[in-house]
């Protein structure tokens, strides 16, 4: 290494939570990212997302109990419960406008962001993940995003 690490030349920037969260998507095969614009402020719509943790389970139509099992700083652990009956022991990352959860067999991606001319995109992504692969399996994983988005939509 120099001592003008980083290269003074090298381009500085962010992104964004979806364009992180379509970042991370676009290395997992099988993932699909579904995206929406709402007329109204990222801080409002992420309150309605995640709030203190549950109401993630007013926009996900397969989840039907959730149990916070540990949340430190921006790191979560919880178990989860499906209208099926199957659990998932999800941990992961959320920050405002952020949420990167994984278990063993589940994934779940949402990001919400300012839009420059105005509203909150928000951008979707999980579904089951294929065992011993960094893949997801890809039959329904729009229509649930869809599904969320509506359901985020009627609460809004």
């Amino acid at each position: 290494m120099t001592d003008n690490w980083p290269d003074p030349e090298w381009p500085d920037f962010d992104l964004d939570t979806v364009r992180r969260l379509r970042a991370l998507a676009a290395a997992i095969p099988g993932a699909a990212v579904t995206e929406r614009v709402f007329d109204t402020t990222a801080h409002h719509v992420w309150d309605l997302m995640w709030g203190d943790g549950t109401q993630v389970i007013e926009i996900q139509p397969d989840m039907q109990e959730i149990e916070m099992l540990e949340q430190a700083e921006d790191r979560v652990r919880m178990l989860v419960r499906s209208r099926y009956g199957m659990k998932a022991r999800l941990e992961g990352t959320v920050r405002p406008g952020w949420c990167w959860l994984q278990s063993r067999f589940l994934l779940i991606g949402m990001a919400a962001a300012d839009e420059p001319d105005g509203g909150t995109r928000v951008a979707l992504t999980g579904g089951v993940r294929v065992p011993g692969r960094a893949a997801i399996v890809p039959i329904g994983v729009r229509r649930e995003s869809r599904k969320s988005l509506d359901r985020l939509a009627a609460k809004l």
